[in-house]
């Protein structure tokens, strides 16, 4: 099976314009971006597209809200220095290695992605019965093969996705990577390894192909990532050799599972626009301190000598994630008892928060007085994004027959 070659070691992610960015997000999402910005190739986008899916009639909350998230992004800690940001639209090779996946791609596979009909069952006050609705799993494939992507932060219930990214990918692969010349390319390409390489690697695809041993299909993964010698096109010619397929055009990626979120709303639930229940980044402090302090808790605190039980309020379940053990203790113990009341104890989430929003915020203002910065940065990304989408797609139209010139 393809996997990935350690040259493209790239992360891929993006989220949908839909307003203002809040603590979920920032939990849920910005902070793991913000630690694989350190250690891997990353590019960050603004899926401007996948949000039309949804709010194809409803467009001004997406325009009105990309230089706003890409803000958010920015004040939350993504640094342009190291991680590419840019907005899906503006790099239209998306759209048209979309297109040519859709060409090969079966129809019951679109059909039987698992949120296709969890969303439509969600949202039925919208018509969701449109060809971009159905296919936009596909566009989220193709938004991570144009840049051969070999990591996809997600959460379990997007797996799916990436999973159906390697499937479209490995019947490309199939389908467009036999050249009919195929295996004299690749000794020509094992030729300019020069001899102790060529030894080396011949040996280890033997002894995959032969044995089946996965150490030696790793070694010759890692030899063929150290090779000055040979071209992008060799290279990913002789990992499909080594494995008995033919050239790897579109290399498979990997989900990289990300810690489920569980950042809480003001009612206890999941923090979602939705419900109603959120925190913003840029949430004014005061308005921030008035809806934590209104917060509803356990019910049976009617009077404030009466016992309460933790678990049962969402309080709570902030403490668990801002507060340290001797405030989660002081907390149990005082609720249990009547001891502290329920003023009280939400005056330690409330520091924390203000505390945790204070440096974003003043980032985000330092942002939105300059905004030719902004822009200047979405530029930047936008043509690093383009120029690795333009390759990708000139070998994809070759690989397809597609270049008449």
């Amino acid at each position: 099976m393809p996997t990935t070659s350690a040259q493209n070691q790239r992360v891929l992610s993006g989220m949908r314009p839909t307003g203002r960015l809040h603590l979920g997000h920032y939990h849920g999402v910005l902070k793991n971006w913000i630690e694989l910005q350190h250690t891997h190739e990353c590019y960050f986008f603004v899926a401007d597209w996948h949000a039309l899916t949804t709010e194809y009639d409803n467009t001004e909350i997406i325009a009105a809200s990309v230089t706003d998230m890409v803000i958010d992004w920015l004040a939350a800690g993504v640094s342009p220095g190291t991680a590419s940001l840019f907005i899906q639209s503006r790099v239209p090779e998306h759209a048209e290695l979309h297109l040519l996946l859709s060409m090969m791609t079966p129809l019951g596979w679109m059909e039987r992605v698992p949120s296709y009909k969890d969303q439509q069952e969600k949202l039925k006050e919208k018509d969701l019965a449109t060809y971009g609705f159905l296919g936009y799993p596909l566009l989220q494939s193709a938004d991570i093969l144009i840049y051969k992507a070999g990591h996809v932060p997600v959460g379990e219930d997007q797996v799916a996705h990436v999973e159906l990214t390697r499937e479209v990918a490995r019947r490309f692969n199939h389908i467009y990577g036999k050249e009919s010349d195929f295996e004299t390319k690749a000794q020509k390409a094992i030729a300019k390894m020069g001899k102790k390489s060529a030894k080396l690697y011949n040996n280890l695809r033997k002894e995959y192909q032969e044995q089946g041993d996965e150490e030696s299909l790793n070694v010759a993964k890692a030899l063929l990532d150290s090779q000055q010698n040979i071209s992008v096109g060799d290279r990913e010619r002789l990992f499909g050799f080594l494995e008995g397929s033919g050239r790897i055009i579109l290399p498979e990626p990997q989900a990289l599972l990300t810690k489920a979120a569980k950042m809480p709303g003001l009612d206890g639930q999941k923090m979602s626009k939705s419900y109603g229940n959120t925190i913003a980044l840029r949430e004014d402090p005061k308005q921030l301190t008035t809806k934590l302090r209104t917060m509803p808790t356990d019910p049976a605190r009617v009077r404030r000598n009466d016992p309460g039980n933790p678990d049962k309020c969402p309080v709570w379940q902030l403490h668990a994630i801002y507060s340290p053990q001797e405030v989660q203790d002081w907390v149990k113990q005082g609720c249990t008892s009547a001891a502290i009341g329920c003023v009280e104890c939400k005056q330690p989430v409330i520091d924390s928060v203000l505390a945790e929003l204070k440096p974003i915020q003043e980032r985000a203002r330092e942002y939105e007085q300059d905004l030719n910065t902004v822009q200047s940065i979405i530029n930047d990304g936008c043509e690093k994004a383009r120029d690795i989408a333009r390759d990708t797609l000139e070998d994809v139209r070759k690989s397809m027959g597609l270049v008449y010139r």
